[in-house]
């Protein structure tokens, strides 16, 4: 009995010792966590701004894709709504998405991430449903929704990137992005045209694609996108969001343009 009771202090205190050793390596590893392991692991690149998740991507094409069919929208209003809150809203739009679409290919280019030139099916649906609208108070109220609604799609999304991305790019265009938006949102509501309970029944937010991005393959520089741009040169008087008496101002600068020294291509 004695060299049984022996033997089990003897096991107690081996035991300890292993778990003593071992504490340090298991929960002073920097990726204890098991949320921020998986999080490096499968497409998530590195860069020198930080881990790249596909998330990050997706954020970059969404941003990329909202300047590529609202800058037409902003367009189109400014030629057929003779509302002055509506074309206000527009002319916010132009600005607001010339603004965020320079950001967007500035980074992408750093960040190895090729972006789409065309605006989605579904958002080529949405301007076509705006151009076959006949009466002006019609058009005012399917441009005003149509837009809200997709405003408040993305808006969750980029709250949900700028918390989570370790990026340093990714993350001042989800701050950037976050201003325009909210500007944006609130220019459309201005509007008194907004369906407010539709909108509500219809919050499901979705990603760029259904796969998402790809991630950017290393040593291969994807093709600069060209600038999203309307159809012609309006003349627009607002500045990139938000800029009104109240509202936080950005007073972000311009875009740090691509080192050419660097093999990248310059941004325009």
């Amino acid at each position: 009995m004695r060299r049984s009771k022996g033997s089990v202090l003897v096991a107690l205190a081996i035991a300890g010792t292993l778990t003593s050793v071992a504490y340090p390596i298991f929960y002073s590893y920097p990726n204890r966590n098991a949320a921020a392991t998986a999080a490096l692991t499968g497409d998530t690149v590195t860069t020198q701004w930080g881990p790249l998740t596909p998330a990050d991507r997706d954020l970059l094409v969404r941003v990329r894709l909202a300047g590529l069919w609202e800058l037409p929208a902003g367009q189109q209003a400014l030629e057929r709504s003779g509302s002055q809150a509506v074309r206000e809203a527009a002319d916010h739009l132009i600005v607001g998405h010339s603004d965020l679409d320079k950001r967007s290919r500035v980074i992408a280019a750093k960040l190895g991430v090729e972006l789409p030139n065309q605006p989605t099916a579904e958002q080529q649906g949405w301007l076509d449903q705006m151009t076959a609208t006949k009466t002006e108070a019609e058009y005012n109220k399917t441009w005003a929704n149509l837009l809200r609604s997709a405003h408040g799609k993305i808006f969750p999304a980029i709250g949900a990137v700028r918390n989570s991305t370790r990026n340093t790019l990714i993350r001042q265009l989800a701050s950037d992005a976050n201003q325009t938006v909210l500007d944006h949102i609130t220019v459309l509501e201005n509007t008194g045209v907004v369906d407010f309970a539709t909108i509500a029944d219809n919050s499901v937010s979705g990603t760029a694609s259904p796969t998402g991005p790809p991630p950017p393959v290393p040593g291969q520089v994807p093709p600069a996108a060209p600038p999203a741009e309307p159809s012609t040169n309006p003349d627009v008087q607002s500045k990139p969001s938000p800029f009104q008496s109240g509202q936080v101002p950005t007073g972000r600068p311009d875009p740090e343009e691509i080192n050419k020294d660097q093999g990248q291509p310059q941004v325009q």
